[in-house]
C-alpha cells in the first residue's frame, strides 16, 4: 500500500514539473525591461506546497531544470531555483498548520508571507547580475527593488490566487486528497 502511495506522489510531482515547465512557454507574459512575468507560472510549485515539502522541493527543482533545458536566460533559471526556498518553507508551514487554509484571512496572510519570501529570494539572486553592470544606483534600485522585488510580490500573489481554486478542484479527487497535506480550503468566509 505504501509503495502505491509513493507511486501516486511521484506521478503527481512529475505532472506538476511538466506543467510548471510548459506554462512559461505558452502563457501570456508581461515584459518590463529585462523582467518578464508569466501568468500562472508559479501555480505548479504552489500546488506542490499543498502536497508535501518533498514534492514542493522536487517540483521547484524540476521546473528549474526544465527552464534550463528550454533555453531560458541564466538569470531566469537562477530566479526559478530560488523557488525551492519559498516552496519548502511554505510547505513546512502548511504541514504544521493545515487549518490555516480553512479561513480566508489566514490564507491571505500565508499568500503574502510566501510572496515576500519569494521576492526577497529573487532580489538576492539577481544582485550579481545587475550590480556593477555599468548601471547607476537609481537604475539598480529600480531593477532590484521595483521590478524584481515588488513585481515578484504582485506576481506571486496573483498566481497564488489562481492556485487556490485549482487546488480546491484537484483536492476533490480521492487519490489527490489521500496524498496531500492540505485537505480543505475555504475561498470565502463560512464556505
Amino acid at each position: 500500500m505504501k509503495s502505491h502511495k509513493h507511486m501516486q506522489i511521484l506521478v503527481l510531482a512529475s505532472l506538476l514539473i511538466a506543467v510548471g515547465t510548459v506554462i512559461p512557454m505558452l502563457m501570456p507574459k508581461i515584459i518590463v525591461g529585462p523582467m518578464s512575468f508569466t501568468l500562472a507560472s508559479h501555480v505548479a510549485v504552489m500546488i506542490a506546497i499543498f502536497i508535501s515539502p518533498a514534492v514542493a522541493i522536487a517540483v521547484a527543482l524540476g521546473t528549474t531544470l526544465g527552464f534550463f533545458m528550454a533555453g531560458f536566460p541564466f538569470v531566469v533559471v537562477m530566479r526559478a531555483l530560488t523557488h525551492v526556498i519559498w516552496a519548502y518553507l511554505g510547505a513546512k508551514y502548511a504541514q504544521k498548520k493545515p487549518q490555516i487554509f480553512e479561513k480566508p484571512l489566514k490564507t491571505l496572510q500565508f499568500n503574502l508571507m510566501i510572496a515576500l519570501i519569494h521576492a526577497l529570494s529573487e532580489m538576492i539572486i539577481v544582485i550579481p547580475f545587475y550590480y556593477g553592470n555599468g548601471m547607476d544606483l537609481q537604475t539598480f534600485v529600480y531593477m532590484v527593488f521595483g521590478l524584481v522585488g515588488l513585481g515578484t510580490m504582485i506576481h506571486s500573489s496573483i498566481d497564488f490566487c489562481i492556485t487556490l481554486p485549482v487546488w480546491k478542484a484537484l483536492s476533490q479527487s480521492r487519490v489527490i486528497n489521500g496524498i496531500s497535506q492540505i485537505k480543505k480550503i475555504n475561498l470565502i468566509k463560512n464556505a
